[in-house]
């Protein structure tokens, strides 16, 4: 086995240059996930879709970025980071012009799982491309980058979606197209600006059959957490069968990843202390972000009464406290080469701001739910892009793809189950809300609107506008309680993890023999 290096090491513009195309991409990608959320409504009603396919248009992208996350990563260790980012794009533009010109919704599902191939490459290889450029003592700064990026996107893309849905020479199909040009044009800057080492390595072999099982097993799992407690109930064959077969697929792939010469996921590096400490604090912060976050734009329209443009501008506090968090503490890892400290930091005031959100109702003040929602973003924006970085900083270059790819596989797979869950937890809060609502109205159960059609206020009266209101309003506080106790889980991960300074090189194979010299003896 061989490899060469082909290009020198790049400038400080050179990575600027190149890391302008990159997070162009990986807004892209990220506002092609949150664009829909306030456009899908009308979408689907345009498409005459049902209501499990609404969820499907989601849940597709989701399922296959999760799934493809780790193959991603492990190509990138064999092959060039370049093309495979630029492979990515094409994918993800072609599957935003077929999504675009759906007809029915089964087209439009297809289209979108085909599309979160390529979101599942971005997401991964932008992070393994910045790694393979920037050494991880200069690379705190440079999260900063990222952080603004994931902020504009997550409140750009509701807002965006509401305008072009409204705007009638647009309409809701170029929800899928306005990224393509963007797509595009990324695609030819990276072609010319991003210049880096690429491996050749003889006799290289894919491990088609854990990939194949990892993404069976995964997929098997979010499957059902999409649908359990909807379709069915947590108790039931359909959950101990889905269940069963997930996990017997994913031990079947441990056995295969063990024994494989090239695995997908190696197993000698998950199992390093920083890299699975740093995998079960992803896993948690994942839960408790995206498994709490996604319900706020829910309480402000619901349970306080905003409109979707309203809602996405209320939470500007978490998105402006994962930006500030994001320069801030990036500039003073990359001047005291220290990262732990900021991890711990970051998930502990993560717990202080899910604490604070688990208090409130659908009367509390605005300025507190606003505080609240900075503390979150500020304990997003000091942890989770740096919890990559402290996996990247403990495995030499060849393997970054991997590494980097399997955090990210984790916050993800995190995310989605807490999506369903505390979702599912939500709805079973709200509907004994409003029944008990209804009682102490003197309105019999079952009278009145039910389940599906407590989304459609403007169709209820006012006195039950103001019960279903209160009760999603007060429901949500609950969500968030459950989201600090398990944000708790990543402050006890990242406590344990191992003090490391950053290296200022690009690969581990430099200071490794310096390091081993003391303890060598003759």
């Amino acid at each position: 086995m061989s490899q060469t290096r082909t290009e020198e090491p790049m400038t400080h513009r050179q990575i600027l240059e190149a890391l302008s195309g990159l997070l162009l991409v990986l807004f892209v990608a990220m506002v092609s996930s949150t664009i829909v959320s306030t456009a899908l409504p009308k979408i689907i009603g345009a498409l005459n879709g049902t209501q499990g396919q609404y969820t499907w248009v989601v849940t597709a992208t989701l399922l296959t970025a999760t799934a493809s996350t780790p193959i991603w990563g492990k190509l990138a260790d064999l092959y060039s980071k370049k093309l495979l980012v630029q492979i990515s794009i094409v994918i993800f533009v072609v599957g935003s012009i077929v999504a675009g010109l759906a007809q029915n919704a089964g087209e439009l599902i297809a289209a979108r799982a085909f599309q979160g191939i390529g979101v599942g490459g971005l997401q991964a290889l932008v992070q393994v491309v910045i790694a393979a450029m920037i050494p991880p003592r200069e690379r705190g700064r440079y999260n900063g980058y990222l952080g603004g990026v994931m902020a504009v996107a997550t409140v750009g893309g509701p807002l965006l979606g509401g305008v072009i849905v409204d705007t009638s020479w647009l309409g809701w199909r170029w929800c899928f197209f306005v990224g393509v040009p963007i797509a595009v044009i990324a695609l030819f800057v990276l072609q010319k600006t991003l210049h880096i080492a690429t491996l050749r390595r003889d006799n290289v072999r894919i491990d088609y059959l854990g990939a194949s099982l990892i993404a069976a097993g995964v997929s098997v799992l979010l499957i059902w957490v999409s649908f359990v407690d909807g379709s069915f109930a947590w108790l039931s064959w359909q959950t101990f069968t889905m269940v069963g077969a997930g996990l017997v697929l994913l031990a079947l792939a441990v056995f295969v990843e063990a024994r494989a010469a090239e695995p997908v996921v190696p197993l000698d590096i998950v199992k390093q202390r920083t890299t699975a400490l740093s995998i079960i604090a992803s896993l948690a912060v994942g839960m408790a972000m995206f498994g709490g976050a996604v319900f706020l734009g829910q309480y402000f329209q619901i349970g306080r009464g905003y409109t979707p443009t309203e809602a996405g501008l209320l939470t500007i506090p978490m998105m402006a406290g994962v930006l500030g968090a994001s320069i801030v503490v990036g500039r003073l890892i990359t001047k005291t080469g220290n990262i732990k400290p900021y991890i711990v930091a970051g998930t502990v005031i993560l717990v202080l701001g899910f604490g604070a959100l688990a208090t409130i109702d659908h009367e509390t003040s605005l300025v507190f739910v606003g505080a609240a929602m900075l503390l979150v973003g500020v304990g997003v924006g000091s942890s989770m892009q740096n919890l990559v970085l402290a996996v990247q900083n403990t495995v030499p270059l060849k393997d970054i793809g991997a590494a980097s790819s399997t955090i990210a596989f984790f916050r993800s797979l995190g995310g989605t189950i807490g999506v369903s869950v505390l979702g599912a937890v939500l709805a079973r809060r709200v509907a004994d809300n409003i029944t008990h609502g209804l009682a102490a109205a003197g309105v019999p159960a079952g009278s009145g609107s039910g389940g599906a059609s407590n989304l459609n206020l403007n169709a209820l009266p006012p006195a039950m506008q103001h019960i279903v209101r209160a009760a999603y309003g007060d429901a949500t506080g609950h969500i968030f309680l459950i989201s600090a106790g398990i944000a708790v889980v990543g402050v006890v991960a990242a406590a344990l993890m191992k003090p490391t300074a950053l290296r200022s090189t690009l690969d581990l194979a430099a200071p490794l023999p310096e390091e081993k010299v003391p303890v060598t003896t003759r």
